[in-house]
């Protein structure tokens, strides 16, 4: 499961770049959206795929019983999910008032305005 994972990250990666680079801003709304998710999935590749219990340890022992999750990716992800949600909102209403002003959506011409 983990090789098609790494290829389907890949592929979210390449994707989000290649839309990054376009001089659409849409576009590269959309590749900073595409990019962010990668990333999420990349860090829940990286701590592994394995099926665990809850890591609570009961009462009297010293540490969990059997096979635990590890917390500390799932907190990561969820953090960075909310982190990427408000860059995103930030990005589509940054995107909305340029169009209003510009009335452009090509970078190239959001940049003659500049002087």
């Amino acid at each position: 499961m983990e090789p098609l994972l790494a290829v389907a990250i890949g592929i979210l990666f390449a994707a989000a770049i290649y839309m990054m680079l376009r001089r659409s801003i849409v576009k590269l709304v959309i590749g900073l959206m595409l990019l962010s998710n990668a990333a999420n999935l990349l860090i829940f590749v990286s701590a592994g795929l394995t099926r665990g219990g809850p890591p609570l340890v009961p009462q009297g022992m010293v540490a969990p019983e059997g096979v635990v999750a590890d917390p500390l990716p799932q907190a990561l992800v969820l953090t960075a999910i909310v982190i990427a949600f408000g860059v995103l909102s930030f990005a589509v209403v940054l995107v909305r008032r340029a169009w209003e002003i510009v009335r452009a959506d090509d970078l190239d011409r959001m940049r003659d305005t500049d002087t």
